[in-house]
Protein backbone atom coordinates (compact mmCIF):
# COMPACT_ATOMS: atom_id res chain seq x y z
CA UNK A 1 0.00 0.00 0.00
CA UNK A 2 1.30 3.34 -1.01
CA UNK A 3 2.17 6.11 1.83
CA UNK A 4 -0.79 8.28 -0.24
CA UNK A 5 -3.21 5.06 0.43
CA UNK A 6 -2.03 4.72 3.65
CA UNK A 7 -3.31 8.41 4.57
CA UNK A 8 -6.40 8.51 3.00
CA UNK A 9 -7.58 5.19 4.76
CA UNK A 10 -6.65 6.36 7.78
CA UNK A 11 -8.65 9.77 6.92
CA UNK A 12 -11.99 7.66 6.50
CA UNK A 13 -11.45 4.79 9.18
CA UNK A 14 -9.75 6.66 11.92
CA UNK A 15 -10.91 10.04 13.36
CA UNK A 16 -8.40 10.57 16.16
CA UNK A 17 -5.93 10.64 13.36
CA UNK A 18 -7.83 12.28 10.85
CA UNK A 19 -8.30 15.22 13.00
CA UNK A 20 -4.63 15.40 14.10
CA UNK A 21 -3.56 15.20 10.42
CA UNK A 22 -6.26 17.14 8.34
CA UNK A 23 -5.12 20.86 9.58
CA UNK A 24 -1.98 19.94 7.75
CA UNK A 25 -2.19 18.36 4.92
CA UNK A 26 -2.58 19.79 1.53
CA UNK A 27 -3.53 19.12 -1.76
CA UNK A 28 -0.62 19.57 -3.56
CA UNK A 29 1.46 17.36 -1.57
CA UNK A 30 -0.16 14.96 -3.16
CA UNK A 31 1.65 14.21 -7.52
CA UNK A 32 -1.65 12.11 -8.71
CA UNK A 33 -4.76 14.38 -9.55
CA UNK A 34 -6.99 11.46 -8.69
CA UNK A 35 -5.84 11.28 -5.30
CA UNK A 36 -6.39 15.16 -5.28
CA UNK A 37 -9.79 15.09 -5.60
CA UNK A 38 -10.34 12.49 -3.22
CA UNK A 39 -8.66 14.17 -0.46
CA UNK A 40 -10.23 17.74 -1.13
CA UNK A 41 -13.55 15.40 -1.09
CA UNK A 42 -12.57 13.62 2.50
CA UNK A 43 -11.25 17.19 3.54
CA UNK A 44 -15.02 19.41 2.45
CA UNK A 45 -17.12 16.86 4.42
CA UNK A 46 -14.89 17.21 7.65
CA UNK A 47 -14.69 20.75 7.69
CA UNK A 48 -18.76 20.86 7.06
CA UNK A 49 -19.90 18.18 9.51
CA UNK A 50 -17.16 18.15 11.64
CA UNK A 51 -16.75 14.21 11.78
CA UNK A 52 -15.29 11.55 8.46
CA UNK A 53 -17.04 10.55 5.68
CA UNK A 54 -17.58 6.91 4.82
CA UNK A 55 -16.39 5.63 1.80
CA UNK A 56 -20.58 5.12 0.91
CA UNK A 57 -20.37 9.09 1.69
CA UNK A 58 -17.83 9.84 -0.87
CA UNK A 59 -19.25 7.33 -3.52
CA UNK A 60 -22.37 9.40 -3.58
CA UNK A 61 -20.08 12.81 -3.41
CA UNK A 62 -18.09 11.83 -6.26
CA UNK A 63 -21.75 10.83 -8.49
CA UNK A 64 -22.60 14.09 -8.00
CA UNK A 65 -19.19 15.96 -8.59
CA UNK A 66 -19.82 15.88 -12.69
CA UNK A 67 -15.94 14.99 -13.53
CA UNK A 68 -15.25 13.13 -16.84
CA UNK A 69 -15.89 9.20 -17.18
CA UNK A 70 -11.78 8.59 -16.96
CA UNK A 71 -11.21 10.89 -13.76
CA UNK A 72 -15.14 9.47 -12.32
CA UNK A 73 -13.69 5.85 -12.74
CA UNK A 74 -9.93 6.40 -11.17
CA UNK A 75 -11.37 8.14 -8.58
CA UNK A 76 -13.84 5.58 -8.13
CA UNK A 77 -11.36 2.84 -8.24
CA UNK A 78 -8.98 4.71 -5.52
CA UNK A 79 -12.35 4.87 -2.93
CA UNK A 80 -13.09 1.48 -3.23
CA UNK A 81 -9.29 0.24 -2.52
CA UNK A 82 -9.33 2.33 0.41
CA UNK A 83 -9.51 -0.12 3.53
CA UNK A 84 -9.83 0.09 7.46
CA UNK A 85 -5.97 0.75 8.70
CA UNK A 86 -4.84 -1.27 11.46
CA UNK A 87 -1.48 1.26 11.88
CA UNK A 88 -0.94 2.42 15.38
CA UNK A 89 -2.11 6.18 15.90
CA UNK A 90 1.51 7.11 16.24
CA UNK A 91 3.12 5.59 13.49
CA UNK A 92 0.58 6.65 11.43
CA UNK A 93 0.95 10.20 11.74
CA UNK A 94 4.37 10.21 12.03
CA UNK A 95 4.87 8.82 8.33
CA UNK A 96 2.16 11.11 7.36
CA UNK A 97 4.20 14.28 8.77
CA UNK A 98 7.22 12.94 7.32
CA UNK A 99 5.39 12.32 4.05
CA UNK A 100 4.41 15.91 4.04
CA UNK A 101 7.42 17.54 5.53
CA UNK A 102 9.09 15.50 2.05
CA UNK A 103 6.44 16.86 0.01
CA UNK A 104 6.75 20.33 1.11
CA UNK A 105 9.97 21.24 0.65
CA UNK A 106 10.20 19.37 -2.95
CA UNK A 107 7.45 21.75 -3.81
CA UNK A 108 9.40 24.49 -2.40
CA UNK A 109 12.37 23.94 -4.71
CA UNK A 110 10.48 23.00 -7.80
CA UNK A 111 8.95 26.20 -7.32
CA UNK A 112 12.01 27.74 -6.54
CA UNK A 113 13.50 26.65 -10.02
CA UNK A 114 10.49 28.18 -11.47
CA UNK A 115 11.03 31.36 -10.06
CA UNK A 116 14.56 31.59 -11.38
CA UNK A 117 13.32 30.44 -14.96
CA UNK A 118 10.85 32.98 -15.49
CA UNK A 119 7.89 30.58 -15.40
CA UNK A 120 6.15 31.79 -12.54
CA UNK A 121 5.23 35.80 -12.83
CA UNK A 122 3.54 36.28 -10.03
CA UNK A 123 6.96 36.06 -7.40
CA UNK A 124 9.97 37.73 -7.64
CA UNK A 125 13.70 35.90 -6.25
CA UNK A 126 12.91 37.57 -3.01
CA UNK A 127 10.14 34.95 -2.12
CA UNK A 128 12.80 31.97 -2.68
CA UNK A 129 13.80 31.69 0.83
CA UNK A 130 10.68 32.22 2.97
CA UNK A 131 9.42 29.59 0.58
CA UNK A 132 12.11 27.02 1.59
CA UNK A 133 12.22 28.25 5.06
CA UNK A 134 8.32 28.04 5.34
CA UNK A 135 8.87 23.98 3.49
CA UNK A 136 11.50 23.36 6.27
CA UNK A 137 9.46 24.73 9.27
CA UNK A 138 6.56 22.33 8.25
CA UNK A 139 5.48 20.24 11.56
CA UNK A 140 2.78 18.96 13.18
CA UNK A 141 1.55 20.94 15.99
CA UNK A 142 -0.65 17.63 18.00
CA UNK A 143 -1.17 19.31 21.30
CA UNK A 144 -4.53 20.29 22.03
CA UNK A 145 -3.69 21.83 25.78
CA UNK A 146 -3.89 21.66 29.29
CA UNK A 147 -6.45 19.80 31.05
CA UNK A 148 -6.58 21.56 34.26
CA UNK A 149 -8.29 18.35 36.17
CA UNK A 150 -6.91 15.61 33.97
CA UNK A 151 -3.36 16.90 33.78
CA UNK A 152 -3.06 17.87 37.49
CA UNK A 153 -0.63 14.79 38.22
CA UNK A 154 1.68 16.00 35.35
CA UNK A 155 1.58 19.73 36.49
CA UNK A 156 2.26 18.68 40.20
CA UNK A 157 5.43 16.82 38.73
CA UNK A 158 6.35 19.50 36.83
CA UNK A 159 6.33 21.68 40.10
CA UNK A 160 9.66 19.35 41.67
CA UNK A 161 11.32 19.04 38.39
CA UNK A 162 14.23 21.29 37.89
CA UNK A 163 13.81 22.74 34.72
CA UNK A 164 16.80 22.99 32.34
CA UNK A 165 18.27 26.34 32.21
CA UNK A 166 20.96 28.22 30.49
CA UNK A 167 22.95 30.19 34.04
CA UNK A 168 25.10 32.79 34.35
CA UNK A 169 28.89 33.16 36.07
CA UNK A 170 26.98 36.43 38.23
CA UNK A 171 25.52 34.98 41.31
CA UNK A 172 23.05 37.85 41.29
CA UNK A 173 21.94 37.59 37.76
CA UNK A 174 21.08 33.88 39.05
CA UNK A 175 18.95 34.64 41.81
CA UNK A 176 16.22 36.94 39.91
CA UNK A 177 16.04 34.33 37.40
CA UNK A 178 16.28 31.47 39.72
CA UNK A 179 18.85 29.66 37.60
CA UNK A 180 19.34 31.39 34.13
CA UNK A 181 17.46 32.13 30.93
CA UNK A 182 14.67 29.44 30.62
CA UNK A 183 13.97 27.77 27.10
CA UNK A 184 11.21 29.53 24.55
CA UNK A 185 11.98 33.14 26.40
CA UNK A 186 13.08 36.40 25.26
CA UNK A 187 15.18 38.47 27.10
CA UNK A 188 16.43 41.88 26.65
CA UNK A 189 18.70 44.06 27.89
CA UNK A 190 18.34 47.81 27.65
CA UNK A 191 21.51 50.58 27.41
CA UNK A 192 22.11 53.56 25.98
CA UNK A 193 25.29 53.37 22.93
CA UNK A 194 28.41 52.30 24.65
CA UNK A 195 26.93 51.69 28.02
CA UNK A 196 27.69 47.41 27.47
CA UNK A 197 25.24 45.64 25.79
CA UNK A 198 27.64 44.15 23.28
CA UNK A 199 29.86 43.59 26.06
CA UNK A 200 27.52 41.62 27.88
CA UNK A 201 25.86 39.54 25.44
CA UNK A 202 29.82 38.70 24.04
CA UNK A 203 30.68 37.57 28.00
CA UNK A 204 27.19 35.57 28.33
CA UNK A 205 27.93 33.66 25.14
CA UNK A 206 31.72 32.99 26.48
CA UNK A 207 30.04 31.56 29.18
CA UNK A 208 27.75 29.60 27.88
CA UNK A 209 30.46 27.60 25.79
CA UNK A 210 32.51 26.77 28.74
CA UNK A 211 29.72 25.48 29.93
CA UNK A 212 29.42 23.01 26.66
CA UNK A 213 26.43 24.73 25.50
CA UNK A 214 25.84 25.42 21.71
CA UNK A 215 25.84 29.15 21.16
CA UNK A 216 24.57 31.00 17.79
CA UNK A 217 25.54 34.82 17.94
CA UNK A 218 23.78 36.78 15.74
CA UNK A 219 25.28 40.40 14.48
CA UNK A 220 23.55 42.92 12.43
CA UNK A 221 25.85 45.75 13.64
CA UNK A 222 29.44 44.30 13.62
CA UNK A 223 31.35 41.94 11.85
CA UNK A 224 31.63 38.45 12.33
CA UNK A 225 35.15 39.26 13.37
CA UNK A 226 35.05 41.31 15.58
CA UNK A 227 32.67 39.21 17.71
CA UNK A 228 34.87 36.82 17.64
CA UNK A 229 37.82 39.04 18.46
CA UNK A 230 35.62 40.28 21.96
CA UNK A 231 35.05 36.33 22.51
CA UNK A 232 38.72 35.51 22.08
CA UNK A 233 39.45 38.28 24.57
CA UNK A 234 37.17 36.78 27.05
CA UNK A 235 38.53 33.57 27.10
CA UNK A 236 41.82 33.85 26.96
CA UNK A 237 42.34 36.81 29.34
CA UNK A 238 43.69 39.03 27.15
CA UNK A 239 43.44 42.77 26.78
CA UNK A 240 41.08 43.00 23.26
CA UNK A 241 44.04 45.96 22.18
CA UNK A 242 46.85 43.13 22.50
CA UNK A 243 45.57 40.04 20.70
CA UNK A 244 47.68 41.48 17.64
CA UNK A 245 51.02 41.80 19.81
CA UNK A 246 51.16 37.24 20.85
CA UNK A 247 52.78 35.46 18.80
CA UNK A 248 50.86 32.52 17.05
CA UNK A 249 52.09 29.70 19.06
CA UNK A 250 51.26 31.32 22.09
CA UNK A 251 47.35 31.69 20.52
CA UNK A 252 47.04 28.29 19.00
CA UNK A 253 47.90 26.95 22.82
CA UNK A 254 44.99 28.92 24.24
CA UNK A 255 42.80 28.53 21.20
CA UNK A 256 43.73 24.47 21.78
CA UNK A 257 42.82 24.81 25.73
CA UNK A 258 39.66 26.48 24.82
CA UNK A 259 38.67 23.63 22.33
CA UNK A 260 39.88 20.64 24.49
CA UNK A 261 37.85 22.26 27.64
CA UNK A 262 34.28 22.93 25.71
CA UNK A 263 31.91 20.87 24.17
CA UNK A 264 29.79 22.99 22.54
CA UNK A 265 30.20 24.83 19.46
CA UNK A 266 29.62 28.97 18.86
CA UNK A 267 28.49 30.01 15.53
CA UNK A 268 28.81 33.47 14.65
CA UNK A 269 26.52 34.86 11.88
CA UNK A 270 26.39 38.53 10.34
CA UNK A 271 24.17 39.79 8.54
CA UNK A 272 24.15 43.15 6.74
CA UNK A 273 21.83 45.96 9.04
CA UNK A 274 17.99 46.06 8.57
CA UNK A 275 18.26 43.00 5.84
CA UNK A 276 16.95 40.01 8.06
CA UNK A 277 14.03 38.74 9.46
CA UNK A 278 12.92 35.62 11.95
CA UNK A 279 11.93 34.04 8.68
CA UNK A 280 16.19 34.34 7.72
CA UNK A 281 16.87 32.93 11.23
CA UNK A 282 14.36 30.10 11.18
CA UNK A 283 16.40 29.22 7.76
CA UNK A 284 19.67 29.34 9.50
CA UNK A 285 18.84 27.29 12.06
CA UNK A 286 17.76 24.89 9.32
CA UNK A 287 20.52 25.24 7.65
CA UNK A 288 23.00 24.32 10.40
CA UNK A 289 20.91 21.80 11.51
CA UNK A 290 21.45 19.85 8.14
CA UNK A 291 24.54 21.35 6.81
CA UNK A 292 26.60 21.14 10.48
CA UNK A 293 24.43 18.65 12.54
CA UNK A 294 24.66 22.11 14.65
CA UNK A 295 21.28 22.81 17.18
CA UNK A 296 21.81 25.94 19.72
CA UNK A 297 20.66 25.86 23.06
CA UNK A 298 21.09 30.07 23.12
CA UNK A 299 20.58 32.46 20.69
CA UNK A 300 21.73 35.88 20.84
CA UNK A 301 21.10 38.24 18.53
CA UNK A 302 22.65 41.88 18.62
CA UNK A 303 20.32 43.67 18.15
CA UNK A 304 16.88 43.69 17.77
CA UNK A 305 16.27 47.07 16.47
CA UNK A 306 18.36 46.18 13.26
CA UNK A 307 16.23 43.51 12.31
CA UNK A 308 13.55 43.71 9.98
CA UNK A 309 9.84 42.22 10.65
CA UNK A 310 8.76 39.24 8.26
CA UNK A 311 5.50 40.15 8.64
CA UNK A 312 5.51 43.92 7.90
CA UNK A 313 8.96 43.99 5.88
CA UNK A 314 8.28 47.17 2.90
CA UNK A 315 5.42 48.20 4.79
CA UNK A 316 5.98 51.77 4.76
CA UNK A 317 3.10 53.20 6.61
CA UNK A 318 4.01 51.18 9.74
CA UNK A 319 5.13 53.11 12.64
CA UNK A 320 7.94 52.25 15.14
CA UNK A 321 5.90 51.03 17.85
CA UNK A 322 4.50 48.24 15.44
CA UNK A 323 7.33 47.11 13.53
CA UNK A 324 9.40 46.97 16.61
CA UNK A 325 6.72 44.70 18.78
CA UNK A 326 6.07 42.90 15.63
CA UNK A 327 9.92 41.86 15.53
CA UNK A 328 9.78 41.15 19.30
CA UNK A 329 6.49 38.60 18.75
CA UNK A 330 8.48 36.98 15.90
CA UNK A 331 11.56 36.85 17.61
CA UNK A 332 9.45 35.07 21.01
CA UNK A 333 7.79 32.78 18.44
CA UNK A 334 11.18 31.81 17.17
CA UNK A 335 12.26 30.90 21.03
CA UNK A 336 8.88 28.66 21.36
CA UNK A 337 9.78 26.82 17.91
CA UNK A 338 12.96 25.77 18.83
CA UNK A 339 13.00 25.53 22.35
CA UNK A 340 15.65 27.56 23.12
CA UNK A 341 16.17 31.09 25.02
CA UNK A 342 16.55 34.22 22.92
CA UNK A 343 18.68 36.99 24.00
CA UNK A 344 18.95 40.52 22.50
CA UNK A 345 19.28 44.15 23.10
CA UNK A 346 17.72 47.65 22.91
CA UNK A 347 18.76 51.20 23.03
CA UNK A 348 17.56 53.93 24.97
CA UNK A 349 15.85 56.68 24.26
CA UNK A 350 17.45 60.12 24.48
CA UNK A 351 16.18 60.76 27.54
CA UNK A 352 17.32 57.25 28.99
CA UNK A 353 20.86 58.09 27.30
CA UNK A 354 20.96 60.75 30.13
CA UNK A 355 19.38 59.26 32.89
CA UNK A 356 21.22 57.60 35.78
CA UNK A 357 18.13 55.93 36.83
CA UNK A 358 16.76 54.00 33.68
CA UNK A 359 13.08 52.21 33.47
CA UNK A 360 10.74 50.65 31.05
CA UNK A 361 9.63 54.03 29.65
CA UNK A 362 13.43 54.99 28.22
CA UNK A 363 12.93 51.77 25.54
CA UNK A 364 13.62 53.17 22.60
CA UNK A 365 11.20 53.16 19.65
CA UNK A 366 8.29 50.93 21.50
CA UNK A 367 6.96 49.77 24.64
CA UNK A 368 5.85 47.14 23.01
CA UNK A 369 9.06 45.15 23.00
CA UNK A 370 9.00 45.00 27.48
CA UNK A 371 5.15 43.98 26.68
CA UNK A 372 6.52 41.27 24.80
CA UNK A 373 9.78 39.99 26.78
CA UNK A 374 9.85 37.39 29.45
CA UNK A 375 12.87 39.09 31.13
CA UNK A 376 13.96 42.47 30.30
CA UNK A 377 17.26 44.59 32.51
CA UNK A 378 18.99 47.84 32.28
CA UNK A 379 22.61 48.44 32.16
CA UNK A 380 23.25 52.03 33.67
CA UNK A 381 26.91 53.74 33.98
CA UNK A 382 27.75 56.50 36.03
CA UNK A 383 31.09 58.43 36.51
CA UNK A 384 31.03 57.16 39.68
CA UNK A 385 30.68 53.68 38.71
CA UNK A 386 32.64 53.92 35.89
CA UNK A 387 35.89 55.06 38.24
CA UNK A 388 34.96 51.81 40.30
CA UNK A 389 35.00 49.31 37.06
CA UNK A 390 31.01 48.49 37.69
CA UNK A 391 28.59 48.88 35.65
CA UNK A 392 24.53 48.55 37.39
CA UNK A 393 21.99 46.35 36.34
CA UNK A 394 17.97 46.84 37.35
CA UNK A 395 15.13 45.25 36.45
CA UNK A 396 12.71 45.99 34.25
CA UNK A 397 10.47 43.20 33.88
CA UNK A 398 11.14 39.90 35.38
CA UNK A 399 8.49 36.54 34.27
CA UNK A 400 11.15 34.28 36.14
CA UNK A 401 10.82 35.51 39.79
CA UNK A 402 9.20 38.62 42.01
CA UNK A 403 11.42 41.61 40.22
CA UNK A 404 11.08 43.43 43.47
CA UNK A 405 14.21 41.32 44.91
CA UNK A 406 17.95 42.69 44.42
CA UNK A 407 15.81 45.31 42.10
CA UNK A 408 19.27 46.79 41.43
CA UNK A 409 22.66 45.85 42.14
CA UNK A 410 26.05 46.51 40.29
CA UNK A 411 28.25 44.19 38.74
CA UNK A 412 32.33 44.42 38.03
CA UNK A 413 33.30 45.05 34.39
CA UNK A 414 36.47 44.55 32.74
CA UNK A 415 36.02 46.43 29.25
CA UNK A 416 39.53 45.71 28.25
CA UNK A 417 38.68 41.86 28.15
CA UNK A 418 34.37 41.96 27.61
CA UNK A 419 34.15 40.20 30.97
CA UNK A 420 31.30 40.97 33.63
CA UNK A 421 32.11 39.37 37.19
CA UNK A 422 30.73 39.68 40.69
CA UNK A 423 31.20 42.51 42.19
CA UNK A 424 32.09 42.85 46.41
CA UNK A 425 29.35 42.50 48.99
CA UNK A 426 30.66 45.68 50.08
CA UNK A 427 29.62 47.72 46.82
CA UNK A 428 26.06 45.56 47.37
CA UNK A 429 25.38 46.87 50.71
CA UNK A 430 26.28 50.68 49.66
CA UNK A 431 24.26 50.24 46.74
CA UNK A 432 21.29 49.09 49.03
CA UNK A 433 21.67 51.69 51.58
CA UNK A 434 21.78 54.21 49.00
CA UNK A 435 18.21 52.59 47.84
CA UNK A 436 16.84 53.08 51.22
CA UNK A 437 18.40 56.41 51.34
CA UNK A 438 16.53 57.08 48.42
CA UNK A 439 13.03 55.67 49.09
CA UNK A 440 12.86 57.51 52.35
CA UNK A 441 13.79 60.77 51.20
CA UNK A 442 10.74 60.37 48.76
CA UNK A 443 8.54 59.09 51.25
CA UNK A 444 9.16 62.16 53.24
CA UNK A 445 8.52 64.25 49.90
CA UNK A 446 5.07 62.23 49.60
CA UNK A 447 3.94 62.90 52.87
CA UNK A 448 5.13 66.54 52.76
CA UNK A 449 3.12 66.81 49.54
CA UNK A 450 0.11 64.74 50.97
CA UNK A 451 -0.15 67.04 53.74
CA UNK A 452 0.18 70.26 51.23
CA UNK A 453 -2.67 69.13 49.73
CA UNK A 454 -5.30 69.33 52.75
CA UNK A 455 -4.33 73.07 54.23
CA UNK A 456 -6.15 75.12 54.36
Amino acid sequence: MSVENTILSNLICNEPYARKVIPFIRTDYFTDKNYQVVLDMITAHYFKFNSVPSKETLAIDLDGAGYNEQMFNDCKDIIENLSPDSSELEWAVDITEKFCQEKAVYNAIMGSIEILDNKNKDKTKTAIPEMLSDALAVSFDTHIGHDFVEDSEERFDSYHRKEEKVDFDIDLLNKITMGGFSKKSLNVILAGTGAGKSLAMCHFASHNLTQGKNVLYITLEMAEEAIARRIDSNLMDIRYDELELIPKDMYEKKMDKIASTTKGKLIIKEYPTATAHSLHFKALLKELELKRKFKPDIIYIDYINLCMSSRLKGNVTANSYTIVKAIAEELRGLAVTFGVPIVTATQTNRAGFADSDVGLENTSESFGLPATADFMFALIRSEELDTMDQVMIKQLKNRYADPAAFRRFVVGVDKTKFRLYDAEDQAQFELSQDAEDNLADQLTVNKLRTFSDFKV
